[in-house]
C-alpha cells in the first residue's frame, strides 16, 4: 500500500540551497520537491519553519551515561539504550553510530565488562524495532591494549558494525604529546597517587611498543576484506596523516593540531571534530578550536561527542557567527559528509529517492529548537 505524505509551506535545506516549498513522500521516500505551497487539503503545513534531513552521528560515547547513570549503579541494558535512543532522535538525530570502546585503559574501567551487554542491547533493541533512530556501531579500537585484537575479532562480523576507528593514547604521542597532560589527564580522571600514576605510564608504553603496530595493521586489514568505513583518532603530525592516508581511511577524528587537520583534509579524509566545541568556543582538553578549522575551509564533519543537542546547536552558531558559513553547508557537515564518510548513499539530504529522514526545526531567535522528526516517513518526535 502507498504511503503519501504532502509537507508545505517548509524553508527546505537542499545540499546547495534554501527553497520555501513543497516536499512530497512516498514510501517512507522523498518523492518530489517543488518551490511555493501546495493547495492540497492533506498538506501539511510547517507554517516557515525550516525542513533538514535527519543528522547523522558517528560518534557518541551518550549510551556510557544510561548505561551507568551514577558511580557504582549499573542500570538496566536495554532500558539504558531506549533511554539514550529517545535523547538522540529528540536532537534530530535520525541515524546513529554508538561509539563503543574496545581495550579500556582506565584501570578501575568496566568498560570491556560492559561492552557485551552494551551490544546485546543494542542489537536486540533495532532487531525488535524499538527504537525511533537507526542504530549502528562504531568500533574505537585501543590498539595499545591487549585483548584489543581479540575483541575485535570477535565483534567485528555484528551486521551493525559499520564503522570502525584505530585510537592510540599512549602518553608520550598524538593526544598526549606532553607528558605533564597525560598525567594531569587521567590521574585526575582515574584518581591514581603518584607512584599508580607512575606504573600506569610505563605500563601503557610497554603495551604500546607490543601491540600497538601489529594491531593497526590487522584491524586495518580485516576492515578492508569486509568493506567497513575506517577512521583515524587524534593524528597530530604530518607522519601521523600520511599513515591514516596509507591505510584507506575516510574520516580522521578529532585531529589535535591545523598541521594534521589540513592535511588530512587535503589527502581526502573528512575532518571530524565536535559539536561541543562548537557551541563552547573551544575544546574542553585545550586543543584546537573547530571554529577556527571552520575558518580554515578544512572542518567537514561535526559529531554530538558526549552531548547530543550540540550537533544542531552547532549548526546555528556556524552559519549565524562572522565564520558566514551558509546553512546548507552547516547542515552537510552533520548529515551529508558523515552520510558519504560513512557509506550511506541512501540518506543526508533532501533529495528525490532517497530515505524521508526530515526534521522540522524552527528558528526563535536565540536557538534552533525540534518541532518534530520524520524516520522513512513516519513521525518519531
Amino acid at each position: 500500500m502507498l504511503r503519501e505524505r504532502v509537507i508545505t509551506n517548509a524553508k527546505v535545506v537542499t545540499a546547495n540551497e534554501v527553497i520555501s516549498g513543497t516536499v512530497f513522500l512516498r514510501d517512507g521516500r522523498i518523492d518530489d520537491i517543488s518551490e511555493g505551497s501546495s493547495s492540497l487539503a492533506a498538506a501539511e503545513d510547517w507554517q516557515g519553519d525550516y525542513m533538514i534531513p535527519g543528522l547523522i552521528e558517528l560518534h557518541t560515547d551518550n549510551l556510557e551515561k544510561y548505561m551507568n547513570p551514577r558511580p557504582g549503579v549499573d542500570w538496566p541494558s536495554e532500558n539504558a539504550v531506549l533511554a539514550h535512543d529517545a535523547q538522540i532522535v529528540g536532537a534530530a538525530i535520525t541515524t546513529v553510530f554508538d561509539a563503543l570502546s574496545i581495550g579500556d585503559v582506565n584501570p578501575k574501567g568496566k568498560r570491556l565488562l560492559q561492552l557485551p551487554k552494551m551490544i546485546e542491547a543494542i542489537s536486540h533493541a533495532e532487531g525488535q524495532g524499538h527504537t525511533r533512530a537507526e542504530h549502528r556501531l562504531h568500533l574505537r579500537c585501543e590498539v595499545s591494549h591487549e585483548k584489543t585484537l581479540g575483541i575485535f575479532e570477535d565483534l567485528v562480523g555484528n551486521n551493525l558494525v559499520h564503522l570502525v576507528s584505530i585510537m592510540d593514547h599512549t602518553p608520550g604521542q598524538r593526544q598526549f604529546v606532553k607528558y605533564e597532560k597525560y598525567r594531569e589527564y587521567y590521574q585526575g580522571k582515574y584518581h591514581l597517587n603518584d607512584a599508580d600514576m607512575d606504573a600506569f605510564i610505563v605500563l601503557q608504553k610497554q603495551n604500546a611498543e607490543r601491540y600497538s603496530e601489529g594491531y593497526r595493521r590487522r584491524i586495518v586489514d580485516i576492515c578492508h576484506e569486509r568493506g567497513l568505513s575506517l577512521a583515524s583518532h587524534d593524528d597530530a603530525t604530518s607522519e601521523h596523516v600520511h599513515e591514516s592516508a596509507g591505510f584507506g581511511m575516510t574520516i580522521a577524528e578529532f585531529p589535535t593540531t591545523h598541521e594534521a587537520a589540513a592535511l588530512s583534509h587535503q589527502l581526502g579524509l573528512k575532518v571530524l571534530m565536535g559539536a561541543p566545541n562548537v557551541v563552547r568556543g573551544g575544546s574542553h582538553s585545550g586543543n584546537i578550536a573547530a571554529a577556527d578549522l571552520a575558518r580554515q575551509g578544512v572542518l567537514d564533519i561535526l559529531s554530538s561527542d558526549y552531548y547530543p543537542a550540540s550537533m544542531l546547536q552547532s549548526v546555528r552558531i556556524l552559519n549565524q557567527s562572522e565564520l558566514g558559513i551558509s546553512l546548507p553547508d552547516a547542515v552537510n557537515m552533520v548529515s551529508l559528509a558523515p552520510a558519504r564518510s560513512a557509506n550511506l548513499p541512501d540518506r543526508g539530504q533532501i533529495s528525490p529517492g532517497l530515505r524521508a529522514d526530515l526534521v522540522q526545526v524552527k528558528d526563535t531567535g536565540q536557538q534552533f529548537v525540534v518541532q518534530q522528526v520524520l524516520r522513512e516517513g513516519k513521525r518519531v518526535f
